[in-house]
């Protein structure tokens, strides 16, 4: 099949890590099951390798000059892709850019649906520096940017479901409409998640607040009603969507993780209301990047 022939494209970032090739195969499959083509990229810089095994100790031995490495590990992951999917369109991109700007600057071209990214699964303060491609890409992509797990953990058994998080903020909207086109795509069930805490705490930074709203019936009342008129329109353009829903006296971070299997796609806005916009991601987004055993999307 002619790559050039396929209008849309996954964009997908390799560097040379297990978890870049989860995420490539991962991507192959969507967009063999899509009609799309792949896009593979890599960054003519120091990149880390685990895996893919095509890389010497030091890209200046390899003899081939600026990017031999990165073009090396361009072939093989097309060659490794037309193995397992022959029928899929491929194409390559070398970038002379950091990883994160070259995945930004092809998510922006004619045709690019989403990118997707692998993630190396760390945590803490590690996690600030390894993971920041996927958080840069997450603020500054146009398309939606998903996020494959390290572990690649199974949940054997389970069907997959796209679970979505509602807060009613824009980013959250966008999130909520992509989920019901996975949803409806792929014939699951969509489970739209709305997350309440106690009002208490956020009584002295939003001002005075009525005294019957301390009461947990009448928040929680009030966090359904607000879910139930988010998925309303959304519910009549797709009829065909199997909605679930679940509002959660807890914290956003744990009510989706603790509600999302490995099988399951979690969908999230890149910033929630109350996001500073100085930061790259709001705390749910991030939290939830690193916190998530399945795929990750995320939408601005």
């Amino acid at each position: 099949m002619n790559g050039a022939a396929t209008a849309r494209w996954v964009i997908v970032g390799v560097d040379g890590t297990d978890s870049s090739r989860h995420a490539l195969e991962w991507s192959a499959h969507q967009a063999v099951l899509r009609g799309l083509g792949v896009r593979i990229v890599a960054a003519a810089s120091p990149l880390a390798t685990e895996d893919f095994g095509v890389w010497d100790e030091a890209e200046e031995n390899d003899g081939g000059g600026p990017g031999a490495g990165a073009r090396r590990l361009l072939d093989h992951a097309r060659d490794w892709v037309a193995r397992l999917f022959p029928e899929l369109s491929v194409q390559t991109r070398l970038s002379f850019s950091r990883p994160a700007e070259a995945l930004v600057t092809e998510a922006a071209s004619p045709g690019a649906v989403a990118v997707v990214v692998g993630s190396r699964g760390l945590s803490g303060i590690a996690a600030a520096f390894v993971g920041s491609v996927g958080i840069e890409l997450a603020a500054r992509a146009a398309v939606p940017v998903i996020v494959l797990p390290r572990d690649h953990a199974a949940a054997h058994g389970v069907r997959s479901r796209v679970i979505v998080g509602v807060d009613g903020s824009e980013p959250s909207r966008r999130a909520l409409e992509f989920a019901f086109s996975q949803a409806e795509f792929a014939d699951t069930d969509l489970v739209a998640v709305n997350a309440w805490q106690p009002l208490v705490a956020f009584a002295a930074a939003t001002g005075p607040i009525p005294p019957e709203l301390f009461d947990d019936a009448t928040a929680a009342e009030a966090a359904r009603q607000a879910l139930d008129e988010e998925l309303a329109d959304l519910q009549l353009l797709h009829p065909g969507v199997r909605v679930r829903t679940r509002v959660v006296r807890a914290h956003p971070v744990v009510a989706l993780l603790e509600e999302a299997t490995p099988a399951d796609l979690i969908v999230v806005g890149s910033r929630g209301r109350g996001g500073f916009r100085g930061l790259l991601l709001g705390s749910v987004s991030h939290s939830v990047l690193h916190g998530a055993r399945g795929p990750v999307a995320i939408l601005r």
